[in-house]
């Protein structure tokens, strides 16, 4: 097959393997520590969390993002994006132990979501790098194969960090402090994989990166600008349009989410610790959805283009999410699970390729944070909507219903859009 025969070459390429590593050890230690917040916040058995509750953790954790995430852009075009894998990392070992010790101490909730934030605050810059450094060590022949394989395995890592979560807080230590811990020690191994690697190796190019932290601050505002203006030249319309519609899909996933830690806490299992290992299974199928999409994307995008297998994949999930949620069955929904894992990462490496190919390098650091911005806005957004239409049991019919007029009125915008 042409994409084994691709994915042999890549990984026969040096820099592409410890990129790769770095991404896998740094993605496995965030599912790690995601799992430890979820648990102390959802499924720990003093708390009863609510839709409201989640979607109030979820913005305290993500909504800062927007401010972050701008500023991440405009200094992952002038810092070396090797030097922010390695001490971001560092830091991120550092305040994730400061997150286990407030676990322990049983501090009030709003100083343990500071921790939590600024953990997460720097995993922008870390995983924006990653997407913007790709293109360094690959060639565009085989952009598209590099970005199924890439994040979606970084994705992979993320649910294998999680699974090893789970079984450490269920079968190993039942306690979330113990946990972060791991996931303190995989924020050090990458940040040791990414020594490996030549500090220049990832750019930015010198010439467009101002050699003073302050001029690079003064200039955000004037970087932002330049980067909008370069997604709304003609030629990179598409670029626009995917960023659209992948943050649309990504609503429909986070309102999902929801909902189904709902059931699993409350409608599914009256006891935390089945509930937890219901939600396990959950994000493992979905995981092998997300490898699935890493098979099936670089030839269903190489043969109708990025922009139309986003609309298959979108259209997809506007006809099955109805048909297998509807009914609210453990074994529906996890196919279910399956499905949205597959159309949401398809539709998202097919998003990467579209930006990482027409965006200038000097201008892909701020894109990429851009991209992550809108992505955790409207995962948020997602939550607050969540929130307001799920009962106290998760089952909702209507949100089930919006989700799917959204999936298809995505499919039917990027359909006009590629036929024009």
């Amino acid at each position: 097959m042409a994409v084994v025969r691709d994915l042999r070459v890549l990984l026969r390429l040096a820099n592409f393997r410890r990129l790769l590593a770095v991404r896998l050890l740094s993605q496995c230690a965030d599912g790690v520590y995601q799992v430890a917040l979820a648990t102390y916040v959802v499924f720990s058995p003093e708390k009863q969390a609510s839709a409201g509750a989640i979607a109030s953790a979820m913005a305290v954790l993500l909504l800062p993002y927007s401010l972050v995430g701008p500023f991440a852009g405009v200094l992952l075009d002038r810092w070396r994006r090797r030097q922010v894998f390695l001490y971001g990392n560092l830091l991120r070992a550092l305040l994730a132990s400061a997150t286990a010790v407030l676990m322990v101490a049983q501090v009030p909730d709003w100083l343990f979501y500071v921790s939590a934030l600024c953990v997460t605050a720097v995993n922008r810059f870390v995983l924006a790098g990653l997407s913007a450094a790709l293109p360094r060590v690959v060639d565009a022949e085989r952009l598209v194969v590099a970005n199924s394989l890439s994040p979606t395995a970084g994705t992979l890592a993320a649910v294998a960090g999680g699974g090893l979560a789970f079984v450490v807080r269920l079968v190993v230590a039942d306690s979330d402090a113990a946990v972060v811990l791991l996931g303190c020690v995989l924020y050090l191994c990458a940040a040791l994989a990414s020594l490996t690697m030549a500090a220049d190796l990832l750019g930015p190019e010198r010439a467009s990166a101002p050699t003073r932290l302050t001029a690079a601050l003064r200039g955000t505002a004037r970087g932002l600008a330049a980067g909008v203006r370069h997604l709304s030249q003609p030629k990179r319309r598409e670029t626009a349009w995917a960023l659209g519609a992948i943050s649309l899909m990504r609503f429909c996933y986070g309102a999902l989410t929801v909902m189904v830690l709902m059931l699993c806490r409350y409608a599914w299992s009256s006891e935390p610790d089945r509930g937890l290992a219901l939600l396990g299974v959950a994000v493992a199928v979905s995981g092998v959805g997300f490898f699935v999409a890493a098979v099936v994307t670089p030839l269903a995008a190489g043969r109708l283009g990025p922009g139309r297998w986003i609309v298959v994949c979108s259209a997809a999930a506007a006809v099955l999410e109805p048909a297998l949620m509807l009914p609210f069955a453990q074994a529906t929904m996890f196919v279910a699970a399956f499905v949205l894992g597959l159309v949401t990462q398809g539709a998202k490496i097919a998003t990467d390729t579209i930006v990482q190919s027409s965006v200038d390098d000097r201008f892909r650091g701020r894109i990429f944070s851009l991209y992550d911005v809108l992505f955790n806005v409207a995962f948020v957004g997602a939550a607050g909507v969540a929130a307001v239409m799920l009962p106290p049991d998760g089952r909702s019919p209507a949100l089930v219903v919006t989700v799917a007029v959204i999936y298809a009125a995505i499919a039917g915008a990027m359909a006009r859009f590629e036929r024009q």
